[in-house]
C-alpha cells in the first residue's frame, strides 16, 4: 500500500517518512512534520488493519454525512469521532485552525465549513466514510451532493437553538433522497441548553424516538443514560487534561439518584410504547414475550433499527463534543441505526451484478495530479490502471490511480469494492454527476435486466440521478489585472466551474465583462479569494451589474443626409425613417424592421441587408445612457443614394438616422425586474415586508407553509437587490432563504430615470 502525503522537505519529516516506509508507506509533497504526526500517527499501529479491511464485508460499512446549520457544531463532532476511533492522538479545534476536515486557508480563516470533506475511519467492527458538510446557505450544493451518495446522515443541533434555518433546509434535501436520519443534541453544556424535542416534531414534521435523556443541563451537564440498555455514561468533569476517553458506565439500577432514576424510567416506557406503535414485530414480541416486565427486552434495538431505516422516527441523543461528552455513544448509534449500502440500493445491485457502477459526485483539482473526482461505488469493484465508461458523456477514460480519501490526504489501494467512496486519478472528462461503468457493454446488460425487472409501459433506466444545481442569487463582473493574465483567469474559472457547479460563469454580450455568478457574497468572495491564492491571478470583483435597457416613449421621423469622400470617391446616401414604440415592452422582443412597399420594391437583397445593419447596429446603443435598445419598430420610408455609394455608407447613415430619430422620440430606461420568493418565519415577516417596500418591491402573494413558515412571492427591482442576502439574514436572525429570477423588463418612473442618468454623468 502507498500512502502519498503533501509535506515539507525537513529533517524530522524525512525520519518520519522512513519509520512509515518500513510499513510500506510512501510520503509526498507538503504538510509540516508536526501535522504528519496529529493526522497520520495512528498509521504505523493500525496499517495491518488497514490491509487486512481495505474492502470490508459491506453490511459492516457505513456511508454517513454531518449536516446542520452553522455553528451547531458539525466538525467538532466529527473531530471528536476522529479522535476516539484512533484516527488522530490529538484533539482539534476549529478556534486553533487545527481540524482535520477544514483543511482550506479560508475555513481555518474564517472558522466555517466551506466545502465537504471525507474522511474514512473504523469505529470497533465497522468501516465509517463520513463526509463533514457545510452549514452556511451560500455553500447548499456541497450539502446536496453529498447527501446524494450517502446511506445515513447525522443532524446536529445546537441544543440552546433548537432547530434552526439551514437545519430545515438540510433536512429537506435529506428528505429528497430518502436518506435515514439521527438527531444528535449538541452544546449541552451551554447555560442557555434545552432538552427540547418539541421542535423536532413540529418543525421538521417528524417522530423524535427519544433515546438518551441527559445527566444534568447547562454546567451540570455530566453524562447521559441510555434508554435502549438501561444505562448511564458519565464523563469527568471537562479539563484541560480530560480528552474523553474514559467514561464511566453503570446499569441504571444501581444510578443512587432517585429522581433521575424515576425520569428514566418513564422515558424508557414512553420509548417502549412509541417503537411498539410503529413497528408491528416488535408489538407482537412485547405482548408475547414480555408483557410482565419491560426491562428485558433484547429485540429493542433491532425494532429501533427497523422504525429509523423506515423513515418512520428518528433516534434523538445528546451531548457535548467540544466538552468531550456523547460522542462514543453516537457512533455506537451510527453503526447500529444507520442503514449498510445493501440495505438502500439493491435495484442496482440486481442489475449490475458483479460489473462496476459508480456515481461522480465531486471534481476537485490537484496542482501535481490534476482533477481528482469522488465516486461513490455502488456495485462491482473499481481498480487502478483500468478503462471505465461514462455512460452521460458515451466516452471511455483510463484510470490511473485509486485513492481512499483522507480529508486533505489519501491513501493509495489496489481495488475498492461496492459500497465505498473512492477517489480517482486520471479522468479528465468526468465531471459532477457522470455514471461510471466497467464497459458499455455491461451497461446495456443491466439495462436489459433493469426493463426485465419493470412493468412493460414503464423503462428503466441504469443512469444514476446527478446533482440537482440551485440557480445563482448573486452576479458580479470580475476581471484581470492584466490582458496578459486573461487567459490565466479563465483557466482558473474553468476549473473552478468544475469543482463547483453552482458557480456559473459567463460573459456580459452588451458590456464584454465576464460575470460571476453564485449562490451568495459569500460564495463569491471565498471564489475571488481561491483564484487570488490558489492560482496567483490579483482579481478585480466589480460590483453588482445591472444590465439597464431602454426604449422610445412617442412617434418620430427624421432624416439624415451622409456625404463623405472617400479617396477619390465620394459617397453621398439620404436616409428617411420613422420609429415608434411597441405595446409590449417587458417581453424583451427584439426591435422589428419595416419597409415602406414602393421602397423595397426599389432595393436589391444586398441593399436590404445594408439597411437592415445599420438599423441593428443603432439598437445597441441607445440615445440616453448608450444601453441596448428595445421595443421599437422602425419604418424605413425612403433612401436616395449617387451611383457608387458604398453598402456600407447606407449602413452608417440609417444607423446615424435611427439614432436622430430615437432622440426625437423620447427615451425611457427600462430596468429588469426580479421575480423573488422569500421563506421566513411568520415571526420575521413584518421586518421582511417592510425591508421590501422600501427596495420598490411589489408583494405578489403571501403563502403558508409548514404551519409558521410564509412564503412572499414578490417582483422587485434587481439595482434594489444588491447586498440583500446579508440583510435579509440580519432581518430574520439567519432564519430566511430567497431566490431570485429575470421576470420582465419594466419602464423606470421619471425620479430614479433621472436620478440614474446623474449617476452615470458623474453627477450624483
Amino acid at each position: 500500500m502507498t500512502m502519498r502525503l503533501r509535506g515539507s522537505g525537513t529533517y524530522s519529516m524525512k525520519i518520519w517518512g522512513r519509520h512509515l516506509l518500513k510499513h510500506g508507506i510512501q510520503i509526498c509533497s507538503s504538510r509540516a512534520s508536526c501535522q504528519i504526526k496529529r493526522y497520520y500517527s495512528f498509521l504505523p499501529d493500525n496499517v495491518k488493519s488497514l490491509r487486512m479491511v481495505a474492502n470490508p464485508d459491506i453490511s459492516k460499512i457505513r456511508n454517513i454525512g454531518i449536516m446542520a446549520h452553522i455553528d451547531a457544531g458539525k466538525t467538532t463532532t466529527t473531530e471528536r469521532m476522529l479522535f476516539y476511533s484512533g484516527f488522530t492522538r490529538t484533539l482539534g479545534d476549529v478556534d486553533d485552525g487545527d481540524t482535520v476536515t477544514d483543511f482550506m486557508v479560508q475555513e481555518r480563516e474564517r472558522g466555517i465549513t466551506i466545502q465537504s470533506a471525507t474522511v474514512t475511519f473504523d469505529w470497533k467492527t465497522h468501516r465509517i466514510n463520513l463526509i463533514d458538510t457545510p452549514g452556511h446557505v451560500d455553500f447548499t450544493l456541497e450539502v446536496e451532493r453529498a447527501l446524494r451518495v450517502l446511506d445515513g446522515a447525522v443532524a446536529v443541533f445546537d441544543a440552546s437553538a433548537g432547530v434552526e434555518a439551514q437545519t430545515l433546509t438540510v433536512w429537506r434535501q435529506a428528505e429528497k433522497h430518502h436518506i435515514p436520519c439521527i438527531c444528535f443534541l449538541n452544546k449541552m453544556d451551554k447555560p442557555t441548553a434545552s432538552f427540547s424535542i418539541e421542535s423536532i416534531r413540529q418543525k421538521l414534521k417528524t417522530n423524535p424516538l427519544l433515546l438518551q435523556i441527559p445527566v444534568g443541563i447547562g454546567r451540570n451537564f455530566t453524562g447521559v443514560i441510555d434508554l435502549v440498555s438501561s444505562q448511564q455514561m458519565i464523563w469527568k468533569a471537562a479539563s484541560r487534561e480530560d480528552d474523553g476517553r474514559v467514561f464511566e458506565t453503570k446499569p441504571l439500577s444501581q444510578v443512587e439518584n432517585s429522581d433521575l432514576v424515576v425520569e428514566a424510567e418513564e422515558a424508557r416506557a414512553a420509548l417502549i410504547e412509541q417503537v411498539a406503535d410503529l413497528d408491528d414485530e416488535f408489538a407482537d414480541l412485547l405482548l408475547t414475550n414480555f408483557s410482565d416486565n419491560f426491562d428485558a427486552i433484547p429485540s429493542m434495538k433491532e425494532a429501533v433499527r427497523r422504525v429509523t431505516l423506515a423513515r418512520k422516527a428518528v433516534p434523538v441523543l445528546c451531548g457535548s463534543s467540544l466538552k468531550n461528552k456523547g460522542v462514543q455513544p453516537l457512533l455506537d448509534a451510527i453503526t447500529a441505526y444507520l442503514p449498510a449500502p445493501d440495505e438502500r440500493h439493491n435495484d442496482l445491485i440486481r442489475w449490475y451484478k458483479d460489473d462496476l457502477c459508480a456515481l461522480a459526485f465531486k471534481v476537485v483539482h490537484d496542482k501535481q495530479r490534476g482533477p481528482l473526482v469522488f465516486l461513490r461505488i455502488y456495485s462491482g469493484t473499481m481498480k487502478p490502471q483500468t478503462a471505465i465508461h461514462n455512460i452521460n458523456r458515451n466516452n471511455v477514460e483510463r484510470m490511473s490511480r485509486l485513492l481512499v480519501p483522507f480529508a486533505d490526504q489519501h491513501v493509495e489501494i489496489t481495488s475498492l469494492a461496492a459500497g465505498n467512496i473512492a477517489l480517482a486519478v486520471g479522468l479528465k472528462q468526468t465531471v459532477t454527476g457522470d455514471t461510471i461503468v466497467s464497459s458499455k457493454a455491461s451497461a446495456a446488460a443491466a439495462a436489459r435486466r433493469a426493463n426485465r425487472d419493470q412493468a412493460p409501459e414503464t423503462k428503466a433506466s441504469v443512469i444514476l440521478s446527478g446533482v440537482e444545481v440551485p440557480e445563482p442569487v448573486f452576479f458580479c463582473s470580475i476581471e484581470p489585472p492584466t490582458m496578459a493574465k486573461q487567459a490565466d483567469l479563465e483557466n482558473a474559472l474553468d476549473c473552478l466551474q468544475r469543482e463547483d457547479p453552482s458557480l456559473k460563469v459567463r460573459v456580459d454580450p452588451d458590456s464584454g465583462q465576464t460575470i460571476l455568478c453564485g449562490m451568495g457574497e459569500l460564495h463569491i468572495e471565498i471564489i475571488h479569494d481561491r483564484i487570488r491564492r490558489e492560482y496567483g491571478i490579483e482579481t478585480h470583483l466589480g460590483p453588482l451589474q445591472v444590465a439597464y435597457r431602454e426604449t422610445i416613449l412617442n412617434h418620430a421621423s427624421a432624416t439624415e443626409t451622409l456625404d463623405r469622400t472617400v479617396g477619390d470617391k465620394r459617397h453621398v446616401v439620404t436616409v428617411t425613417l420613422a420609429v415608434h414604440p411597441v405595446d409590449d415592452i417587458s417581453s424583451g422582443n427584439s426591435c422589428d424592421v419595416m419597409f415602406e412597399e414602393e421602397t423595397e420594391r426599389q432595393m436589391s437583397a444586398e441593399m436590404k441587408d445594408a439597411v437592415d445593419n445599420g438599423v441593428q447596429s443603432s439598437y445597441f446603443q441607445g440615445p440616453l445612457l448608450g444601453y441596448p435598445v428595445q421595443g421599437v419598430a422602425t419604418a424605413i420610408q425612403s433612401i436616395r443614394l449617387e451611383p457608387g455609394t458604398s453598402l456600407a455608407m447606407v449602413s452608417a447613415c440609417v444607423s446615424r438616422c435611427m439614432l436622430k430619430a430615437m432622440k426625437q422620440a423620447g427615451g425611457q430606461i427600462l430596468e429588469p425586474v426580479m421575480s423573488l420568493e422569500v421563506t421566513v418565519w411568520e415571526e420575521h415577516l413584518s421586518s421582511v415586508l417592510g425591508d421590501l417596500a422600501q427596495r420598490r418591491g411589489a408583494i405578489k402573494d403571501i403563502q403558508s407553509r409548514n404551519d409558521a413558515m410564509k412564503l412572499v412571492l414578490a417582483t422587485v427591482p434587481l439595482a434594489e437587490m444588491m447586498g440583500y442576502s446579508t440583510v435579509l439574514r440580519t432581518l430574520s436572525s439567519g432564519n430566511a432563504t430567497f431566490s431570485l429570477q429575470l421576470d420582465s423588463y419594466e419602464a423606470m418612473n421619471p425620479q430614479h430615470q433621472k436620478s440614474l442618468i446623474q449617476k452615470v454623468a458623474g453627477l450624483a
